[in-house]
């Protein structure tokens, strides 16, 4: 410890006066380490001659890990900051935005059906259908950074989530990547959306596949996880609490400290312009955050990359995910659907496709039209199809005041931005049958008929 000193002793004598230092220091008696702010001066004789140093020194270990601290907090909440404008922006953009994408969706896929399968101008609508999507995927990568995207979470067994996906991700990366499955034993069900689960992975797997330059291995984990608070105070930006770990390892080029930083901000990307918009992480970034969990990256240059993501236990049972059948789309009956939606554009389009499907379709442009069709309709109306976000009132609003006229009144929301009228904290209400735009016909066909479908409780 003498040394140690001696050596900014030194410094102050070669300058000539007092100098500030901060010191490490170790103490052999236990081995702790505190931190010193120390003051040396150089003492003079009354002729000028060097006598000494006068050192004085305080402990400051503990003021040094408040101020990391308070620039550790600093750091996050101008995270949240930038999510939140990122939120507001894309919740903004998204609902013009996906109506825009609807119509050029649906209408070109009545336009595939018109021309059907060995028509001359199938190869031209399949790209623009190819486009629409990609468009469609950018909006949705948004929303997911921003936590906006409206989640229908099931408690999960990620074991059982992650081998139904091993073949999908197999057909993601290369044939000269091996990809390697390590489930660990008793594992905790977790909660959140099966349409996440397959977000976070594929958009990981996607990253390590582009990392690797030949041959490699990617390899998928998960397990169980106990952290304490003495745990987490040692290492920044863990959590306290019982976690399900589900890691991606890859043996690639690695990320450099500069990279890391930044890895998370959307449309970051150290990729070509035609290979990545830099969404990818981003919603990994904003889906592991809607659920409580929390993301580690490990990392070196030429090392490979390990991202592990943390996402709490839940006590309840794990479900068994249903896998779509891939039968032909279910049609309707003759059932009365009353169709409500301000952009005129959409109304046609939904129209056209619920008469194709089988529906019979009453049509309205606002709610006050809507309330109107409903009161003078002699009939029955079995299903209500309706917008969220619309002047005069929003479509929650609409189906409660529909439902006095029809108390057994089927209802199903469509919207490309819900704002929280049938969305809090990222969950879709218990019960709510939801179409995101922009949609396919398929989906609008499935949902539908599931709504209708559904015992009136």
């Amino acid at each position: 410890m003498a040394d140690h000193f001696r050596k900014h002793d030194k410094i102050a004598m070669a300058k000539g006066k007092p100098s500030k230092n901060e010191e490490e220091v170790t103490f052999a008696d236990d081995g702790h380490s505190e931190l010193l702010e120390t003051i040396k001066t150089p003492m003079y004789t009354s002729n000028g001659q060097l006598a000494g140093v006068l050192g004085i020194g305080r402990d400051i270990t503990e003021r040094k890990r408040t101020e990391e601290e308070k620039l550790r907090l600093e750091e996050q909440y101008h995270q949240a900051q930038k999510v939140e404008s990122i939120g507001r922006l894309a919740g903004g953009v998204a609902h013009d935005y996906n109506n825009a994408l609807s119509v050029i969706i649906g209408f070109t896929e009545l336009a595939m059906e018109e021309v059907g399968p060995a028509g001359p101008l199938r190869a031209d609508l399949n790209q623009i259908l190819t486009a629409a999507q990609r468009a469609a995927d950018i909006t949705r990568q948004l929303l997911a950074f921003a936590r906006k995207q409206p989640a229908a979470p099931q408690v999960l067994d990620l074991n059982r989530t992650v081998e139904s996906m091993l073949k999908m991700l197999r057909r993601l990366i290369r044939e000269e990547i091996d990809l390697a499955w390590v489930p660990g034993t008793d594992l905790w069900p977790v909660k959140l959306d099966p349409s996440q689960v397959d977000q976070i992975l594929a958009n990981l797997c996607v990253n390590s596949r582009d990392a690797i330059e030949e041959q490699g291995k990617i390899t998928i984990e998960t397990g169980n996880a106990i952290f304490d608070g003495s745990y987490c105070a040692d290492h920044p930006g863990f959590i306290p609490g019982e976690f399900v770990l589900l890691a991606v390892s890859d043996n690639g080029c690695g990320i450099g400290k500069d990279i890391l930083d930044n890895m998370f901000e959307p449309f970051f990307t150290t990729k070509d312009a035609d290979k990545g918009t830099g969404l990818g992480l981003s919603t990994v970034y904003g889906i592991v955050k809607q659920n409580s969990g929390f993301i580690n990256v490990y990392s070196e240059p030429g090392e490979g990359t390990t991202i592990k993501i943390y996402l709490p236990r839940h006590q309840g049972r794990a479900v068994d995910v249903q896998v779509p059948s891939p039968e032909g789309l279910p049609g309707g009956r003759g059932e009365m659907i009353l169709l409500v939606e301000d952009d005129l554009l959409i109304l046609k389009l939904s129209k056209k496709t619920l008469e194709g499907l089988g529906y019979k379709v009453l049509a309205a442009n606002t709610p006050s039209e809507a309330m109107a069709l409903a009161e003078q309709h002699p009939g029955a109306i079995d299903l209500l199809l309706t917008d969220v976000i619309m002047p005069q009132m929003n479509g929650k609003d609409l189906a409660l005041r529909l439902q006095t006229l029809y108390p057994k009144l089927k209802c199903v929301y469509m919207s490309g931005y819900t704002a929280n009228v049938i969305v809090h904290h990222g969950v879709l209400d218990q019960g709510v049958h939801f179409i995101q735009k922009p949609f396919y016909k398929k989906d609008m066909a499935k949902i539908v008929r599931k709504a209708l479908n559904e015992k009136a409780k």
